[in-house]
């Protein structure tokens, strides 16, 4: 993967220098595992603790505001009873007005009042401020006051009045009205201030469980962009596998976690998937070289024969043949051991085990070497073996052996399913610029139409038990899904059937012959 990006990067980009492919698994394994470790688990706890964290701090903030709330409530209570204590002072100030009685009672209340209002005097300079307290409490007692100056001017009546009892009365009307205005006035500043904490509790809860959810959807949504798109790649490195295509799975992330080690299991079972083909296609090349064995025996034998009977006939004769006939016979003894070493070579050519490696390819050629290592068992069978292939067919990227393997297996079924009589034809053409086929079409018995569709799955055999394993055409299909290839096959029972190798076209210079 490129750092920055989610996921594993696919190993089907080429490490630069045209380094081998277990030299890119190798470097693959160790940049998966060369990277700080920050797993799923930890990301999603950290993502669950940041939700907690923003929970917690909305719940502090509503917790914190209710606290005030709760607080001006209590703080409304003393005023509203400071209020009460006031307006009960001047009731019985109006009763002493009007009846000469009760005026100790209002006396009692105003020092009630006062003292509620140096309980709260934090609350009310937070309310109004100091000066404002100030002015309310001098007030307050200067009510006071006038009430002590009218209870003493009403003991001293009867004698000589010490002052005006009309100008008495009308400065304490005036300074009762002010002290409870004051109050009044600072019951509705609290209860509207009470009211607006309330209002801000719900903008603030609100306002909270918004941004815990846009939070949480955040969160969520990164975790699921970080788990669901390594998982779509994944998906997508399964399906490419499921083709034939097992290049590495390379890290593009700064960091590993589970998907890091999902994409090392993915590519050690890569690792074994490609031994086990290999396994598999060795023994499907021993089964090949089994089936044989009849025609290269009968190949060998001939030019052993030939050589036995002429070198006998030279031993035998060898003073009454002219010089002439004698070299004429050598020539044919050397020609017999190029024939039967030739033989030999072709089939120690098939069996032998190379480092599996893509160079340009001549096909067509390939497809002719195979035809001439099949043309003694198909004359054994009494099937007629045609070649169709233009000599100017283009290159190909690909594995000469893997290649040799597929014609072989397609030549030896066609011949197993052609009687004696019939006729195989191998034809190679250009389909267009990028791609050439290769027809193997035989007049044999065909292929039944429900056994299409598995034809190339393994040990899959419609063949006498003994003589097929069913790995031959599994085999070839591997073979040519690893070249970026395809192979169709078409049917009709009774008239035969005829597979079509599709193959891509080497571009450029042998560097840019592997497939992409």
């Amino acid at each position: 993967m490129q750092l920055g990006q989610e996921g594993e990067g696919d190993g089907r980009r080429r490490a630069a220098g045209g380094q081998s492919h277990q030299e890119v698994e190798s470097a693959a394994e160790r940049a998966l595992r060369e990277r700080p470790s920050v797993s799923i688990r930890l990301r999603i706890g950290l993502g669950i603790g940041i939700c907690f964290l923003f929970t917690a701090g909305v719940t502090i903030a509503w917790m914190v505001s209710i606290q005030e709330v709760g607080a001006s409530q209590q703080f409304l209570e003393h005023v509203n009873r400071y209020v009460f204590e006031l307006e009960q002072a001047r009731r019985f100030e109006k009763n002493f007005l009007l009846y000469a009685t009760n005026l100790d009672d209002a006396l009692t209340h105003v020092e009630a009042a006062h003292r509620l209002l140096l309980d709260s005097r934090d609350g009310v300079v937070d309310l109004v401020g100091a000066e404002t307290f100030a002015e309310i409490e001098d007030n307050l007692l200067r009510y006071n006051l006038l009430l002590e100056r009218l209870s003493r001017t009403n003991a001293a009546q009867e004698a000589a009045p010490a002052e005006d009892p009309l100008v008495l009365e009308h400065a304490l009307r005036t300074t009762g009205a002010k002290a409870l205005e004051d109050a009044s006035a600072l019951s509705n500043q609290e209860r509207l201030r009470m009211h607006t904490m309330i209002h801000t509790s719900k903008i603030v809860a609100l306002a909270g469980l918004i941004i815990v959810l846009l939070v949480l959807a955040y969160i969520a949504a990164g975790l699921a962009r970080q788990i669901l798109s390594p998982l779509g790649r994944f998906v997508a490195y399964t399906q490419r596998i499921a083709q034939g295509d097992y290049s590495p799975i390379l890290p593009v992330r700064r960091f590993k976690d589970e998907f890091s080690e999902l994409a090392l299991a993915i590519n050690r079972m890569l690792e074994q998937i490609k031994d086990h083909q290999a396994q598999l296609t060795r023994s499907s090349r021993m089964a090949a070289v089994g089936t044989l064995t009849a025609g290269i025996a009968h190949e060998l034998n001939n030019p052993l024969n030939n050589i036995g009977i002429t070198t006998e006939a030279i031993l035998e004769g060898y003073d009454d043949y002219p010089k002439d006939q004698k070299l004429k016979m050598l020539k044919d003894i050397s020609s017999q051991v190029e024939r039967a070493s030739a033989t030999v070579r072709n089939l120690l050519d098939f069996t032998r085990v190379d480092k599996p490696v893509f160079v340009p390819v001549a096909a067509g050629e390939v497809a002719r070497e195979c035809a001439r290592l099949v043309a003694n068992e198909a004359r054994l069978g009494g099937v007629e073996l045609r070649l169709d292939i233009p000599p100017d067919l283009p290159q190909i990227p690909g594995n000469p052996r893997d290649l040799q393997q597929v014609f072989l297996n397609l030549l030896l079924n066609a011949i197993q399913a052609t009687p004696e009589g019939g006729t195989i034809t191998v034809r190679g053409l250009k389909v267009d610029p990028d791609l050439i086929r290769f027809d193997v079409a035989d007049t044999g018995v065909g292929i039944p139409e429900e056994n299409l569709g598995s034809i190339f799955d393994p040990f899959f055999t419609t063949k006498e038990t003994g003589v097929g394993t069913g790995l031959g055409l599994s085999v070839a299909f591997g073979i040519v899904q690893k070249h970026h290839g395809r192979l169709e096959v078409a049917s009709q029972p009774g008239v035969g059937t005829t597979f079509s190798l599709y193959l891509p076209r080497s571009r450029g210079s042998d560097g840019d012959a592997a497939p992409r």
